[in-house]
């Protein structure tokens, strides 16, 4: 039996950042080939924006994690 995706829920978080990446890479292609129909478009614009939401997420994790570089030293970080 196929796996179902999840089709009536948002799609699962990326497991990196690199991932994230990579999907966002996938669904441009998509809405650059001019090829979908117009739901599918939408659908892949909301991944979109939910993908690059993780993404800056992401790197603003990373950018105050950095920000509590000390004397050449990494300071214990816990997100908010």
């Amino acid at each position: 039996m196929p796996k179902n995706s999840n089709v009536s829920g948002s799609p699962p978080e990326p497991a990196s950042y690199g991932e994230a990446v990579q999907q966002l890479e996938q669904l441009i292609t998509g809405l650059e080939s001019g090829q979908l129909p117009l739901e599918d478009l939408l659908a892949h614009y909301q991944q979109g924006t939910a993908l690059l939401s993780y993404c800056r997420d992401r790197l603003q994790a990373v950018e105050d994690q950095v920000r509590l570089l000390e004397d050449g030293v990494l300071k214990a970080w816990t997100p908010e």
